[in-house]
């Protein structure tokens, strides 16, 4: 191989942030591209520039130590970086590189981060334990909704709908990644009205109820709508991370409000969907755990949006800090004082997904339908019911064909969309 600069596969990482890389050079050789890759996103430049400090220069090289086929590690010296700061970390190792004529394209596929990078975040205020906690749900999965239609309502409409998903069985009620504060359904007046009929839906079932309101905005206005979500009781927020950007996500987090924070990962398709290029939604979620999100959007690997059950599994099992064998292997290191996270499925869920999502992600998890509760025959309350029987026959180890048999809800939910084997 010829010697390049900023290659050396020698190189053993100990203080270092870690990426992996899948890179698809050029018109040039992979060793290069992967050597351009690594200058670029630390001390390098195109052309050779005076350097001053020559050592101290030296010692914050980026080190590409490992090339397998495509795939390239590069280690990143610690002290390249502002360890609290997830904009400067990720303007480093995805930015420029991105659209580099060197490559033909590129896509960040895990990141591993030092110990000094992990104690400078507080990570999740609750975790999975503690949601489970305030929620008052010892084993099984959570069974929430999203108002829909998604945009139309107004807040009287929203509520009502919200509260017969709850006398139904849900546990969680939760806005849509575009409902704001629009002219037709406030913010203000939704969040107040919804929250009353939180309360009155837990008098009458027995049951911990929350609201998911999205307080996605300009920062200040975000901080101003959760101070609101704080002062009538609410128990979460939620976030539209990647359309906030991550500087406004840290900002909430630092805030220490007493609520939850429910990350949406709105627009995340843009960044994550080409297999080739771009960024993996392991790292969205790992950044979203560093900076301390509750729960987060994974995916379904079913239903309606895109996304294998393979990745799915992996990205669940890597925010709940769980080891991963062989292929799956992601980060294993333990995350100091960083709490695991709770992974959320949503997009074209039904009853009929149940057995399969149980199977396939554990019971830790947060199974979310908008249109399969809303959407059945007999109404939003018997859809939140047939969506409660439905885990309720997992649990008992019985097949939905059997449990719908003494279960009207249940029986008329796989009748409009089935189940899956």
């Amino acid at each position: 191989m010829k010697k390049f600069e900023f290659i050396n596969l020698k190189y053993k990482p100990k203080n270092d942030l870690i990426c992996l890389f899948k890179i698809m050079p050029n018109k040039i050789s992979l060793e290069k591209a992967a050597n351009t890759v690594a200058l670029e996103s630390s001390v390098g430049t195109w052309t050779k520039v005076a350097r001053g400090k020559v050592d101290y220069v030296e010692k914050l090289k980026a080190k590409v130590f490992s090339i397998r086929g495509n795939w390239v590690k590069i280690a990143y010296p610690q002290d390249l970086f502002e360890k609290d700061n997830v904009p400067n970390i990720l303007s480093s190792i995805a930015g420029n590189i991105m659209g580099m004529k060197a490559v033909r394209s590129i896509r960040l596929e895990d990141v591993s981060f030092p110990k000094s990078i992990l104690k400078s975040f507080s990570g999740p205020k609750y975790g999975i334990e503690s949601i489970r906690k305030m929620m008052k749900i010892k084993t099984r999965p959570l069974v929430g909704t999203i108002i829909k239609p998604k945009l139309g309502l107004n807040e009287e409409e929203h509520a009502q709908s919200a509260y017969e998903s709850w006398k139904g069985g849900c546990d969680i009620v939760k806005d849509d990644e575009n409902l704001a504060s629009q002219k037709f359904n406030s913010f203000e007046k939704r969040l107040s009205k919804t929250l009353e009929m939180a309360d009155k839906a837990e008098k009458e079932t027995g049951e911990k109820k929350a609201y998911l309101v999205n307080v996605t905005a300009e920062t200040k206005e975000m901080i101003k709508r959760a101070q609101l979500v704080e002062k009538q009781g609410g128990k979460y927020v939620m976030i539209d991370i990647l359309t906030s950007g991550w500087a406004a996500l840290q900002t909430l987090r630092e805030a220490n409000f007493k609520m939850a924070i429910h990350a949406h990962r709105a627009m995340h398709a843009a960044f994550t969907r080409n297999p080739e290029h771009g960024i993996s939604m392991m790292v969205i979620a790992d950044f979203a755990r560093l900076i301390g999100v509750d729960q987060i959007h994974i995916g379904t690997g079913i239903g309606k949006l895109e996304g294998k059950i393979k990745e799915i599994k992996e990205i669940k099992e890597d925010i709940e800090m769980k080891k991963v064998k062989a292929t799956k292997k992601r980060l294993e290191q333990k995350w100091e004082n960083i709490k695991p996270v709770l992974g959320v499925s949503s997009g074209g869920l039904h009853p009929g997904h149940i057995p399969f999502l149980i199977k396939n992600l554990g019971k830790d998890l947060v199974i979310q339908a908008g249109g399969g509760i809303h959407g059945h025959k007999f109404g939003t309350e018997a859809g939140a019911i047939a969506m409660r029987q439905a885990v309720d026959a997992v649990l008992k180890k019985k097949s939905l064909k059997e449990y719908a048999k003494t279960h009207v809800e249940l029986e008329e939910a796989l009748k409009q969309w089935g189940s899956v084997k």
